[in-house]
Order: structure tokens, then C-alpha cells, then sequence
């Protein structure tokens, strides 16, 4: 990809997996797909997909390997870290089945519910539990860790400490409402620099609609002075309630072509140094966003 075009990250993982036929249900979600070597092998299609499509970063299927997603499925008599690593040695796999060098990503997700904010747990409750899980990661050989869909500026913080306590170079991404601020209402801005100043290498939005997009990435380049980065959701949700999980592929709201003149939209406007996808987000979609930044990069020569 040419030299000034934003980095590539991958789409949604667990959109390719429902559209492979997996069900991802509680308690396992997306960790399901861990248990047997069949369905590793179409997470690992997964990830070799989005590196075909031009990702440079893709992201281990960590979002629900955090402790209380493997205890409620009753991991604990068989040891817990072994899915972490299963997770972590596919990723690796495919990259490693590939001519190109992705970063490997570590993904860390809120510990209990990622859109109520209500229900996050004590503070010791979640240092511990983010330092296991990250910790677990680096151990497993990831090149950096995504601290993703934070809905608060507390936990984004703990996780980021356990991340840096660990040795590991850390991203942030937050999720936000309609209006940009956090699920939380805490402010974005505000929750940016305080996880840039704490030490993230970059600070991200994800798991928001685009139409939000605009006034989160406003609120990000006014807030940091590194690198920032947009995820965002582009499922079709209509007459799915808010926040619900839904056990099949939605349709998306917004084509390849589409999806890619708004980043470049918002390379131009805001900034934008980081730009990937999450649920809804198709290999094509990544494809048409690396075709889109050469094109660009060219014409501009």
C-alpha cells in the first residue's frame, strides 16, 4: 500500500463465521469455533480472507476469551489459557500460510457486557481479569493488543495498564452512541486523551454505525496527536432491537464501494490513520478500501 494511506485492519470476524454456516451463541459466541479442528480451520479461512483482502493487521478471535465468557462455559476443570492460545496459534497460522506479514492482534473486550457499561464490575475485579487475559496473550505470541468496544473510560484504562504491565504495545478502540459520546455518556474526547496520555499507541472508535462515525472522528483528531482509527459496524439493524444479538448474518448497510469513498472521506477530514471493520465488514469491503487509498495515493503523485 502506498506510503501516507491509512493502515488496514481487518472486518468482522464473526460475520464471515455466520456466513460459513457457525452458530455463536452464549455462552461460547465466537470462541465456539475454538473447540474442534473443522471449525478452526474456517476461522483460519477467516483470517487468510482478510489478508487476501489486503489487511495489515488482523485480529486473533480473543474478543470472548476473557475469563467470565470461558468460566460460564465451563471451562475451569479444563484450564482456561489453552483457548487463548488456540485462538492466538490460528491467527498466527494463517499469517504464516501467507506471502504477506500482517500484525497479529490480540482482541480485549470488555469484561462483562460490552454495551451496558451498567453491569462492569469492580475495579480490582477487572485488573485482574484483564491481566490474566492479557498476559495469556503475549505469552501466545501476539504482536500488539486491541483493547476494543470499551463502553467506559475506567475500564479502557484498566485494561490498557494490564496490557502495558505485560509488555505488550496496546491500541484502543471505544464504542459510542448515536450522539459520539461513550455507551457510557462519558465524553470521547475526554476518554481519548486520557488513554493516549496513559500510553495507547492509537485510539479508535469501533462497533458504531457510520453515521456517527463523522462526529466521533471529529472528537478524536481534536482530542489526540496520534494516529486515529475507525471500526465501525455496518450491519443493517433494521427491526433488530438495539444492542441485540441476532444468531445470523444481518445484510449490510453499505456496500464496498460505498464504505471506501466515506473512509477516504474521512482520511481527508479527519485524519484517519487506522481504518478496518467490524461486524457487517466483508473481505470485499477491505479489498475495496486497499483499492481505493492506492488509486488515491497515485493520483495524487
Amino acid at each position: 500500500m502506498s506510503e501516507g494511506a491509512p493502515i488496514l485492519l481487518d472486518g468482522g470476524t464473526a460475520t464471515e463465521l455466520h456466513r460459513a454456516g457457525v452458530s455463536l451463541r452464549e455462552p461460547w459466541w465466537t470462541s465456539r469455533v475454538l473447540l474442534t479442528g473443522e471449525k478452526r480451520a474456517l476461522l483460519r479461512d477467516v483470517h487468510r480472507s482478510f489478508i487476501a483482502a489486503g489487511a495489515e493487521v488482523i485480529t486473533a478471535n480473543t474478543f470472548r476469551c476473557n475469563l467470565r465468557t470461558l468460566r460460564r462455559a465451563g471451562l475451569d476443570a479444563a484450564g482456561l489459557g489453552w483457548m487463548v492460545h488456540a485462538a492466538v496459534g490460528v491467527a498466527l497460522a494463517a499469517r504464516a500460510e501467507s506471502a504477506a506479514a500482517p500484525l497479529v492482534a490480540g482482541s480485549v473486550a470488555p469484561v462483562e457486557d460490552c454495551y451496558r457499561p451498567d453491569l462492569a464490575p469492580p475495579d480490582d475485579d477487572m485488573r485482574d481479569e484483564h491481566r490474566w487475559l492479557t498476559t495469556e496473550l503475549v505469552r501466545a505470541g501476539v504482536d500488539l493488543v486491541l483493547i476494543e468496544t470499551m463502553n467506559t473510560v475506567r475500564e479502557a484504562r484498566i485494561a490498557l495498564e494490564a496490557a502495558q504491565e505485560a509488555g505488550a504495545r496496546a491500541w484502543v478502540g471505544f464504542a459510542c452512541r448515536a450522539d459520539g459520546r461513550l455507551l457510557s455518556g462519558e465524553d470521547l474526547g475526554a476518554a481519548a486523551r486520557a488513554v493516549e496520555d496513559a500510553g495507547a499507541e492509537a485510539v479508535l472508535v469501533n462497533c458504531t454505525a457510520p453515521a456517527a462515525m463523522e462526529r466521533c472522528l471529529a472528537a478524536l483528531s481534536a482530542a489526540c496527536s496520534g494516529p486515529i482509527g475507525a471500526s465501525p459496524n455496518l450491519e443493517d439493524r433494521t427491526g433488530v432491537p438495539p444492542r441485540t444479538p441476532v444468531d445470523r448474518p444481518l445484510p449490510t448497510a453499505l456496500d464496498a464501494e460505498g464504505f471506501a469513498e466515506l473512509a477516504d472521506r474521512w482520511r481527508t477530514e479527519h485524519g484517519l490513520r487506522i481504518v478496518g471493520g467490524c461486524c457487517g465488514t466483508t473481505p470485499a469491503h477491505l479489498a475495496a478500501l486497499g483499492d481505493r487509498f492506492t488509486s488515491r495515493s497515485a493520483a495524487l503523485r
